[in-house]
């Protein structure tokens, strides 16, 4: 089979160019919560790198620019479907912080 269901997300990794500091997000959703970087998934329609400067907007009220792609994150699901996470770091963002309904921030 050359296709399969593949659920697609990001996580960014955001850093304070002077200080040296990481963003995370303390996640409050009962079934994955913790410590993570902000991300999600990909929307139809929309690339991977467009998905992760929305989500990074979304989660942490910053606007990143130039996410650097990292790496790729996966594993399996039932029916022979495969979970992606690809990950991206940034030192490069403007804004305000502002926690989102998905944690608080630090």
């Amino acid at each position: 089979m050359r296709y399969q269901s593949i659920e697609i997300t990001n996580m960014i990794m955001i850093e304070n160019p002077i200080t040296r500091e990481v963003l995370v997000e303390n996640r409050i959703n009962p079934k994955w919560p913790g410590i993570t970087f902000p991300g999600g998934h990909v929307e139809v329609g929309e690339t991977v790198v467009e998905s992760v400067i929305r989500e990074a907007s979304e989660e942490t009220g910053l606007t990143i620019s130039k996410p650097k792609f990292c790496g790729i994150k996966e594993w399996p699901l039932a029916d022979d479907a495969r979970y992606m996470v690809f990950l991206f770091k940034t030192e490069n963002y403007v804004g305000e912080l502002k926690a989102s309904r998905e944690g608080q921030l630090q």
